[in-house]
């Protein structure tokens, strides 16, 4: 089973950057399709970014796109998230989570199962 542990969030103004970082432990990193989520105080998970287990293909929410970039290291069994032009509407706990099966494209939300404990990003105006 992999297990998931972020870090690199923190407090940055607005328009700044971050990156965030997913180590994962187990065997299986390699094989599975790797998200972020995030989830702001009173408000349900919302899908950020996807990617695939080659990393060949990645997906990204509406509002996301052109300002996060994710991408993974097979060999460092890490997922990143760089998030750039932050705007306090960010502001949230990112979660990174991987897909329950081996060999995923990432595409769908709803296959995502095993998950981090999250890391903040809190974005100031």
């Amino acid at each position: 089973q992999v297990q998931l542990v972020e870090s690199g969030g923190g407090l940055v103004q607005a328009g700044g950057s971050l990156r965030l970082s997913c180590a994962a432990s187990g065997r299986t990193f390699s094989r599975r399709a790797m998200g972020w989520f995030r989830q702001a105080p009173g408000k349900e998970r919302e899908f950020v970014a996807a990617i695939s287990w080659s990393g060949g293909i990645t997906y990204y929410a509406d509002s996301m796109k052109g300002r996060f970039t994710i991408s993974r290291d097979n060999a460092k069994n890490t997922v990143y998230l760089q998030m750039n032009s932050l705007k306090p509407e960010d502001t949230a706990v990112y979660l990174c989570a991987a897909e329950h099966s081996d060999y995923g494209l990432g595409h769908d939300p709803s296959l995502f199962g095993v998950w981090g404990q999250g890391t903040q990003v809190t974005v100031s105006s």
